[in-house]
């Protein structure tokens, strides 16, 4: 057993702010562990630095990650799928002589973590609708295709993107079912009672949303008496308290906010503010 069980809030590539809080937490490989909550990388300052810190730290046995939304998005541009966007900054790792194993290695990451019998870690959370059970296997369904040959890797990225179907049955199949079990665990923000996904919503919970739909954490989970869901992703939270069973990861750091480090076993949050690089 580690001594401290973090799990970190998304870094966006924000190095300057993680170096500063392992610092603050007193960070120690050998005798802690972190956890991420996905999106490493995009509109920081430094991408190709986080990926490579996060890397060593899971090879040394020191951390894990779970894949968010931009995760996916670069290893959708290392394979030519999309096209590398100016303000995600990421363009560093496809230029550095190790950005293929990096890309190669983040394609492999899981989607979802159990972290033990209480709390369980996805980039953008868990819908209602589901048992812990059914999160675990439906996210498997899309980590093997992930972790598949490149030609299955491909097909898939393709059919990636979208926002339909927007509803999940039972009985969806191929990449409509892959695509919407994607979205629910790295894009997810509200949905309606029957856990229909609006993905256009990113704004904070003071702000009017779209009709019959409510922020996911606030429809009762089937886990709601076993496990806490630890998510990143909504930067407009700003990690503050919004439920015992979901806790919010997602400090804005990016855009200058805070880096959130949630210690597990203490039950508190360990912040810094955004480190400005120029």
């Amino acid at each position: 057993m580690k001594r401290r069980r973090f799990v970190i809030g998304d870094l966006q590539g924000c190095f300057a702010s993680l170096k500063a809080l392992l610092k603050h937490i007193q960070f120690d490989p050998s005798q802690d562990f972190i956890y991420f909550a996905g999106d490493l990388v995009a509109r920081g300052e430094d991408s190709l630095s986080c990926l490579r810190f996060v890397k060593k730290l899971v090879e040394q046995g020191a951390a894990a990650t779970v894949l968010g939304n931009h995760d996916l998005t670069l290893i959708a541009c290392g394979r030519g799928i999309k096209k590398i966007k100016d303000k995600d900054r990421t363009q560093a790792i496809f230029d550095a002589v190790d950005g293929s194993d990096l890309i190669d290695w983040l394609r492999k990451q899981p989607l979802l973590i159990e972290i033990d019998e209480q709390h369980v870690l996805t980039h953008a959370g868990i819908p209602h609708i589901w048992s812990l059970a059914q999160a675990k296997h439906y996210a498997r369904e899309v980590e093997q295709t992930l972790s598949a040959d490149l030609m299955c890797l491909d097909e898939f990225l393709q059919n990636m993107y979208g926002s339909e179907p927007d509803a999940w049955q039972d009985d969806l199949q191929g990449f409509e079912r892959l695509r919407l079990i994607t979205n629910y665990f790295t894009r997810m923000r509200l949905t309606s009672k029957i856990g229909r996904l609006e993905l256009k919503f990113k704004e904070g919970l003071d702000d009017e949303m779209p009709k019959g739909f409510r922020p996911w954490f606030e429809h009762t989970p089937h886990m709601i008496d076993t496990h806490k869901i630890l998510f990143g992703h909504w930067a407009a939270l700003q990690g503050k308290e919004i439920a015992a069973h979901a806790i919010a990861l997602d400090g804005g750091c990016v855009w200058g906010g805070q880096l959130i480090a949630y210690e597990i076993d203490a039950g508190v949050k360990h912040l810094v503010n955004a480190v400005v690089v120029e």
